[in-house]
């Protein structure tokens, strides 16, 4: 493609790994872009990279009118923090799981001539006594170089991600993200008009839970679901919920939709709209009704774990975490009773090239993120 870099800084080509005494690609410069493209928005190419509890996620992409293009995108699960909530390491399988899927991300970035990039971790890598271990093989092996970030940023970038999908009629959003390790809840207002770009979200509060699908599965089982065990993962997860609850929820919640960004709630879409095969442009965006969730979510309760697996919106991948992931939303339900849910197939990762491409002025405006 016209207008793409060389190889990222750090990466020879030729032995497709990172030489001695080279800096490791991944290194933020807020405020320019790496390579010295400058202001040249032709050749601006951006990733963001979010290694997740389970997921490995990257997308690429330009700027394009008040917002961006992706021109490559990869997703694979990865399952890097399994057992990390019981052993408080990240083991060499996931390691080796997490190593394979990187190299893939970084080739793309080579491939696509990606000038400035964001790769970020996030849960397993917080929480994981070899969590700085493992982010050194990871920048031996790949030259890539992971930031950590923390519950607050994570959260922040989820809302920056989905700001677009805030009812703009409503008086706000009760914003949702359940990872594999932890999840995050934005309670947002009306979002605010950016002089270029996507609008900015007006954060008036957040919490971060120490659960995700991943961590609740292995701690109540997820193959194996009964009545009372999902009935025990509900109210584990409200009980942390309740202080964010008193404080943003009841009379507040008049006008104010809630909305879902995650593998939890995409996969709840493709089975109410009955998909053969998963289909982003139908998912991301979507609606659904309060008795439209609990429809389905009756019939994931209902199914043998060999049935999840045979589901096209679920799978081998998944089948063993979806109902953890639904024990969170019906905690999350509870708490902030909205009619109305609108699911999002975005989040971090467009979260993350919003705020570069802020950063660097492609659009005219600033990088501020509001709060009240």
């Amino acid at each position: 493609m016209s207008g793409e870099a060389g190889d990222p800084p750090g990466l020879d080509p030729a032995l497709d790994r990172l030489p001695p005494r080279q800096s490791r690609w991944g290194r933020r410069s807020p405020g320019r872009l790496d390579g010295g493209v400058g202001s040249d928005r032709g050749g601006a190419s951006y990733a963001a990279l979010d290694l997740g509890t389970n997921n490995c996620r990257l997308l690429v992409a330009r700027p394009a009118g008040d917002s961006f293009r992706v021109v490559d995108a990869f997703s694979r699960i990865i399952r890097l923090g399994e057992g990390v909530s019981s052993s408080r390491r990240i083991s060499e399988a996931a390691i080796e799981r997490a190593v394979a899927a990187l190299t893939i991300c970084r080739n793309k970035m080579k491939n696509k001539g990606v000038t400035r990039g964001r790769l970020i971790a996030t849960e397993a890598c917080r929480a994981a006594e070899n969590g700085e271990e493992f982010r050194a093989r990871v920048a031996q092996e790949t030259g890539l170089e992971l930031e950590v970030i923390d519950r607050e940023t994570e959260a922040r970038l989820a809302a920056t991600g989905c700001t677009t999908l805030v009812d703009p009629h409503a008086d706000g959003a009760v914003l949702f993200d359940i990872g594999g390790g932890s999840s995050e809840l934005v309670r947002l207002d009306r979002s605010q008009q950016s002089r270029g770009g996507p609008p900015l979200p007006q954060i008036r509060g957040w919490i971060s839970l120490p659960h995700g699908v991943v961590t609740l599965a292995e701690r109540h089982g997820g193959i194996v679901v009964t009545p009372q065990s999902y009935e025990a993962m509900v109210v584990e997860v409200g009980e942390m919920i309740a202080p964010f609850a008193r404080e943003h929820g009841g009379d507040g919640l008049r006008g104010v939709h809630m909305l879902g960004t995650s593998g939890t709630v995409t996969t709840i879409a493709g089975v109410h709209l009955d998909l053969k095969r998963y289909d982003r442009n139908r998912v991301d965006g979507c609606w659904m009704s309060e008795q439209e969730i609990t429809v389905v979510i009756g019939r994931l309760l209902a199914m043998s774990y060999q049935e999840r697996v045979a589901s096209p919106c679920i799978g081998a991948d998944r089948a063993d975490l979806v109902l953890a992931g639904c024990a969170i939303l019906e905690a999350i339900r509870r708490a902030f009773p909205c009619p109305r849910l609108r699911v999002a197939d975005r989040g971090l990762r467009e979260g993350i090239l919003v705020e570069m491409m802020r950063d660097d002025g492609v659009w005219g405006g600033g990088n501020q993120v509001a709060a009240s």
